[in-house]
């Protein structure tokens, strides 16, 4: 399960100075545009997952830990890995006349709750 989580994005793109067609690559496309301010909107909404050392890391040590059990650990494992399948997060972005970013809003908590 651990290999199956979702990937980390880069959200050190969500910068000013960053082409939309860049975050497009990244991310997607947004789940909603819009116009306010005077600038055009993109919100984007997506789990932040994990790098491939960790999924790997994670890997490895549960099928050890199943080795070592002779099979017991995945009792215990699968509900760990159930739950660990990475943070929500959304942002909004606002982009200048040549379609980079401006504005960066966060609009999920740190821990993606």
């Amino acid at each position: 399960m651990a290999t199956q989580q979702p990937e980390k994005k880069d959200v050190s793109l969500f910068k000013k100075g960053t082409p939309r067609s860049i975050l497009l690559g990244e991310f997607g496309y947004p789940i909603a545009q819009t116009e306010h301010d005077g600038k055009k909107w993109d919100i984007w909404k997506f789990t932040q997952g994990y790098g491939g050392g960790a999924k790997a890391g994670r890997a490895v040590g549960h099928a050890a830990a199943d080795v070592l059990t002779l099979g017991q650990w995945e009792v215990v494992g699968t509900p760990i890995e159930s739950s660990a399948n990475g943070n929500r997060v959304a942002y909004e972005i606002a982009y200048d006349e040549h379609g980079n970013v401006s504005d960066v809003i966060l609009l999920t908590e740190k821990s993606g709750k």
